[in-house]
């Protein structure tokens, strides 16, 4: 499932105020770190599904030399949660923006351009799932 025109929101039960950058862990880039550098460095130029592809690509080192549209459906071949249940929303304090053909953009929880979205009418917004059950 892709959204277009979307804004996720931090997650009502991050304790969050500044936006963080997800840092590798034991020297292995996480999920997090993955996801974030690739929209951060490519803002509106990928699509939540091109994120979650090649951060599966490179957390498990996959060769792309290969099939890569065979890869892809079968990566996509079981359901695959959407940004919402990002750890960037849940933990780190960024927002996400899907534009009108559905490619993203983080923003940061304290910066004006989040506030912007949140008070927008012409952007559907939406809340990253909590963390916790409530």
């Amino acid at each position: 499932m892709s959204y277009k025109n979307t804004f996720i929101t931090v997650s009502d039960d991050s304790n969050v105020k500044t936006a963080l950058v997800p840092v590798p862990r034991n020297g292995k880039p996480t999920m997090a770190s993955i996801e974030y550098e690739l929209i951060k460095n490519n803002p509106y130029k990928y699509t939540q599904e091109d994120v979650q592809f090649i951060s599966y690509l490179i957390r498990n080192k996959i060769d792309t030399s290969g099939q890569l549209d065979e890869l892809r459906e079968q990566f996509f071949a079981k359901p695959k949660a959407c940004f919402r249940a990002s750890p960037l929303v849940k933990k780190y304090g960024w927002g996400i923006h899907y534009d009108h053909d559905g490619k993203v953009a983080l923003y940061e929880i304290e910066s004006a351009l989040y506030r912007q979205f949140l008070q927008s009418d012409d952007v559907k917004k939406l809340k990253g799932m909590r963390s916790k059950r409530a």
